[in-house]
């Protein structure tokens, strides 16, 4: 199981931050290479295609835990992302939040995507953290509602 857990904080009210973080069709505006639809209730699913053109993958969740506006947890049940994940939206104040995104997921390919997560681990952590950084831009542009 490997492990990773990228925090942002995001000069924005927390309540903001999870209409944005939980609003999918906007998702790739902010993430990187990732688009996603879905559900916003315990049970239901989200898909989200990560990569480049038809060159990526499918990751396939089903919601485990749904506490706006500040924490969701998901199973991942696709074939390359299999494990949970987790965002939680902390209020520091009125006008500032942090973002915690967490996941915790069985790696494939065996023994090769073992060996080849320390490097992997590198390079998804600064993916995920320049998208928290531009959820922060995106987050401060949106229209509060």
């Amino acid at each position: 199981m490997a492990e990773l857990v990228v925090e942002q904080v995001v000069e924005a009210p927390a309540e903001q931050v999870w209409e944005v973080l939980t609003d999918w069709g906007v998702h790739d505006r902010w993430m990187l290479f990732t688009r996603a639809e879905g559900g916003s209730a315990v049970g239901e699913s989200i898909s989200a295609f990560t990569g480049f053109g038809r060159f990526g993958f499918l990751d396939t969740m089903t919601i485990t835990v749904w506490e706006p506006p500040h924490r969701a947890v998901v199973r991942h049940t696709g074939k390359v992302v299999r494990g949970a994940g987790a965002f939680e939206v902390q209020p520091l104040g009125e006008r500032r939040s942090r973002v915690v995104w967490s996941e915790w997921v069985v790696l494939p390919f065996g023994v090769l995507g073992r060996l080849a997560w320390p490097v992997a681990k590198v390079v998804v952590r600064l993916g995920v953290q320049v998208s928290l950084r531009r959820l922060e831009r995106y987050v401060q542009r949106r229209p509060a509602g």
